[in-house]
Order: structure tokens, then sequence, then C-alpha cells
């Protein structure tokens, strides 16, 4: 009699480890799914950060060329008569 449970056993036993490995793909191919995404918004962030630094350096160089005219730009300076 327990000779006749011992092939049923084998099978639950590999049908469990077929789906233990089943179970194990999905998690990867899930986890591999997130890297790339991860990856791309990496590089989208990176992109932006350049473009970011791009306007802040053209910002500091219109401030420098405002504080080089002793603080005063056109705006601001009163008319002679005054």
């Amino acid at each position: 009699m327990f000779a006749k449970k011992q092939p049923a056993l084998q099978k639950a036993h590999k049908s469990m480890s077929e789906d233990a490995l089943q179970s194990v793909q999905e998690m990867l191919a899930h986890q591999e799914r997130q890297i790339n995404d991860l990856s791309e918004m990496v590089i989208a962030q990176s992109e932006e950060i350049k473009a970011l630094q791009k306007q802040i350096a053209k910002l500091e160089g219109k401030i420098e060329t405002l504080e080089d005219g002793d603080g005063q730009n056109e705006a601001n300076v009163k008319p002679p008569h005054y």
C-alpha cells in the first residue's frame, strides 16, 4: 500500500517543485521589469537635471550681468532731474 503512495508523493513533490520554480520565474520577470522601469526613470531624471543646470547657469550669467552694472539696472535708475 505504501508503494502505491510513493509515486503519488513524487508527483506531488515534482508538482510543488515546478510550482516553486514558476513562482520564482514570475518574481524574477517582475523584478526585471521594475529594474527597467527604474532605469528609464533615472535616465529621464538625469536629462531633466542637465536641462535645469543649463537654465541655472544661464540665469547666473544674467544675474552677474545685472550686478556688473553697480547693482543698478535701467529700470531702477532714477532720471537725473530727481
